[in-house]
């Protein structure tokens, strides 16, 4: 009987620091056949990349130190080789050769002063010794085979001339440039638009049926898993919990970490309904996940554009219709946008005179009512983070007007700006990097409070903080902690306490949930919810998933190339699409059970 194409036995990894040792990988044994795709699940911290790492001996050792199994890798099906036993020579012979790996973040695994023509082709001098022209010609032949347009001037492009998608795609021809046995994809789909997304799922899957290559495929996110994985490892801080197939793991999940897993993705569940997170089901809370498949005929992909909504009579005005929206009667607008457009010069003449524009944003209008939230959902590039920049002139607008309860923003001076900043408030994508790293997060929460002179004392503004460090569910304890001792979860929730400082009324989420975990992401979920109830502010939620934003908004507004392709109801827009593009997103969700 063959060999696996890969075999993994009792692997234990520890990292020996002069504060002690941890155990990241706990005795775990997996396999990989040839033509094989296994998903490695689990959330950040679970021990999915240091079990990648491992295998390509990646990690710096020390502090990592291999305490006990083996790996074993056999290209043939006969010879098996312990990879942890091979010498830096030998390893180098497999790496990018035999054994390839597409990291989660291409712009940060790309070297920025090199094209990306360049860099795949000295992956194929390296390992295939052919000569410049030779390798130049397969290089363009891999930016075809991964759908990349005009591979020839892409050859020619630097890392950061490229889109997200594109650049994942640069990594994935890089990987596949020597053919190799086994290919480790490491969260390649994270934060990365629904249709991107899918087109990357569809090409790894093409390329792997192709190739008949092994395929271990790493995330976070059992959707994804069901899209392209045969079988699926759970794992749980260092531990596999749970493996088997996929069909087996959907149908009948054994370990309380996977059905939690499973329970708590926005697709799965109706507006309003709080949303079920992974220490509910670890600590006994629930006890099984049946209801996660009673809304199935209702919210089956298969149904799209076929179902009916809950309230037939739907009207040209839809604002105020959604399920568990609180708004009971129409209202005047808090914010109305008026023709707006921003335009970016993209190229100007000797002297600085531009001569084309980008219109980022490009003759939008819409309302948005107090109390509502506003979902803003569109593909990378689409204008949707430069249009809510611009509500609150952080980005200054090129033509037309921005009305908050009625006075005119962009005919507002600086000062009288600064005190609207304390109504208007906004969360941004990425906490770590709007987080000060010198400042300890409560000097950070606390930071607009005594900057808008609303607390005179120090330890009132402390008392004030430590409040809202509660509400996000946070500890007072952590007062004196800096950003960097955070998980990305609770530095989001430091960044939401650092918004209601001021007790705003508005406030814009910019792809605040979009690079967490599922059950983090549904613990963000809900503690948006729970304060926006608690405080009563509107807000305009900004995203590239329509499930997640279908399930947390009252309205949505599609956006495509700088313009607004559909607005309205949010299940009427999530069921019911009239637009080409809004469909196209809608398909491209990763469906998971529902499919």
């Amino acid at each position: 009987m063959a060999n696996p194409l890969l075999q993994i036995n009792n692997l234990q990894v520890d990292f020996v620091t002069e504060i002690g040792t941890t155990t990241a990988i706990n005795n775990i044994s997996l396999e990989v056949q040839r033509g094989e795709i296994v998903a490695i699940v689990g959330e950040s911290g679970s021990g999915k990349s240091v079990t990648s790492l491992s295998i390509l001996q990646l990690l710096p050792t020390p502090p990592a130190r291999y305490t006990q199994g083996n790996i074993l890798f056999s290209p043939d099906g006969k010879t098996a080789v312990n990879l942890l036993t091979q010498t830096p020579r030998q390893l180098r012979a497999i790496r990018g050769n035999q054994i390839a790996m597409i990291f989660q973040e291409p712009m940060s695994s790309l070297n920025p002063v090199y094209t990306c023509g360049d860099q795949v082709m000295e992956a194929i001098r390296l390992h295939r010794q052919l000569s410049k022209e030779k390798a130049t010609q397969k290089t363009i032949e891999l930016f075809e085979k991964v759908k990349l347009p005009n591979p020839a001037q892409l050859f020619h492009r630097y890392p950061h001339q490229l889109s997200g998608g594109q650049k994942q795609r640069v990594m994935i021809a890089m990987a596949m440039s020597c053919e190799p046995d086994l290919l480790i994809c490491d969260e390649p789909t994270t934060a990365l638009d629904v249709t991107v997304q899918k087109t990357i799922l569809q090409l790894i899957k093409s390329l792997q049926q192709t190739e008949q290559m092994g395929v271990i495929f790493i995330t976070h996110d059992l959707s994804v898993v069901a899209e392209i994985a045969d079988k699926a490892v759970v794992m749980y801080k260092g531990n596999i919990v749970e493996q088997g197939t996929i069909a087996r793991l959907f149908s009948n999940p054994q370990h309380p970490y996977t059905k939690g897993l499973l329970a708590c993705r926005p697709i799965l569940h109706p507006k309003g309904e709080r949303l079920p997170v992974v220490s509910d089901f670890l600590e006994g809370r629930r006890e099984n996940i049946e209801y996660r498949i009673q809304h199935t005929e209702e919210y089956s992909a298969a149904g799209f554009g076929n179902l009916k909504p809950s309230n037939e009579d739907q009207s040209s005005d839809t604002r105020l219709k959604t399920p568990g929206s609180e708004l009971k009667t129409p209202n005047s607008p808090l914010l109305t946008v008026d023709h707006l457009s921003v335009w970016f010069p993209s190229k100007k003449t000797f002297l600085g005179k531009p001569l084309e524009y980008t219109k980022a944003v490009d003759d939008v209008s819409f309302e948005v009512y107090k109390g509502e939230t506003l979902g803003l959902v569109g593909e990378s590039g689409c204008g949707k983070t430069t249009l809510g920049r611009t509500v609150l002139r952080l980005i200054e607008p090129t033509k037309g007007n921005i009305f908050y309860n009625g006075a005119d923003l962009t005919a507002q001076k600086r000062d009288a700006l600064k005190s609207l900043r304390k109504d208007i408030q906004i969360v941004f994508q990425d906490p770590y990097s709007s987080l000060n790293p010198r400042l300890t997060i409560g000097e950070a929460i606390a930071e607009p409070l005594k900057v808008h002179g609303l607390l005179p004392t120090a330890k009132q503004r402390k008392d004030k903080v430590v409040e809202l460090l509660e509400k996000v569910n946070l500890q007072a304890a952590h007062f004196d902690r800096y950003p960097h001792e955070f998980s990305g979860g609770q530095r989001q929730r430091i960044v939401i306490a650092r918004t209601l400082a001021l007790n705003p009324s508005f406030v814009v989420c910019d792809e605040s949930v979009s690079a967490l975990d599922v059950s983090v992401q549904a613990q963000v979920l809900n503690l948006l919810n729970d304060l926006k109830k608690e405080f009563g502010f509107t807000i305009i939620f900004i995203s590239h998933d329509l499930s997640v934003v279908r399930y947390i908004s009252d309205r949505i507004m599609v956006m495509n190339k700088g313009r607004i392709e559909e607005i309205g109801d949010a299940e009427q827009v999530y069921f019911h699409p009239k637009q080409a593009y809004t469909q196209q997103l809608i398909a491209s969700i990763p469906k998971g059970i529902l499919s």
